[in-house]
């Protein structure tokens, strides 16, 4: 199952950014770079500095300076994440290029990558919320809210999985068309915001 290998990966690279605990940390890529683990481990790396890039910047006594600085490498991070995405997407695009979709196939409402990319940010939610029920310095209603929280992130987890799974077995059979949409973000691009073309 797909949505099995995913987590494993994902929770790997969870682990291995917090042996360190580094944002700008350079990781080894442990699996072969032709391989779908191998975007899926980049993938969740990006997500997991991307997250401890979120934590930095909603310090409420963060200089502005520092804070536009921050804003700006989320920015980058995001579209770095929104690119690994579209290589996923085109992984599974030429894996299943020869299936022929049946007649009355659907499209589903977002591709597998883009599924899978929720999974990975689920991963990194599952992984910090475990923390709270364990943190010493918390209270205990704390621990306690923070576990019946982990308890619904665990549920949703095996939901998603499944579906994600679902999604891939219904395009291998042709009942579900593999049908993706390049994402077109225009405020990075000065050819497409008016803030920067009109300068």
């Amino acid at each position: 199952m797909i949505s099995e290998a995913a987590n494993n990966v994902f929770n790997l690279a969870i682990h291995d950014y917090h042996k360190f605990d580094e944002i700008d940390h350079v990781f080894e890529n442990p699996y072969a770079a032709d391989t779908l683990e191998h975007l899926l481990y980049l993938k969740c790396l990006i997500d997991t500095a991307q997250w401890h890039m979120e934590d930095v910047v909603r310090n409420p006594e963060i200089d502005p300076q520092e804070g536009l600085y921050w804003k700006r490498r989320i920015d980058k991070q995001n579209q770095l994440r929104t690119d690994t995405v579209e290589y996923i997407d085109s992984f599974f695009l030429n894996k299943y290029k020869s299936i022929q979709s049946l007649p009355d196939a659907k499209i589903n409402t977002e591709s597998p990558a883009w599924a899978i990319d929720r999974l990975s940010i689920l991963c990194l939610k599952i992984y910090h919320m475990r923390e709270e029920t364990e943190r010493l310095t918390a209270t205990e209603t704390h621990r306690k809210q923070s576990f019946d929280k982990l308890n619904v992130l665990l549920m949703q987890q095996k939901d998603l999985s499944q579906s994600i799974d679902e999604l891939i077995e219904d395009i291998q059979q042709g009942k579900k068309k593999m049908k993706v949409y390049k994402q077109m973000k225009m405020y990075n691009d000065p050819n497409f915001n008016p803030v920067l073309y009109n300068k």
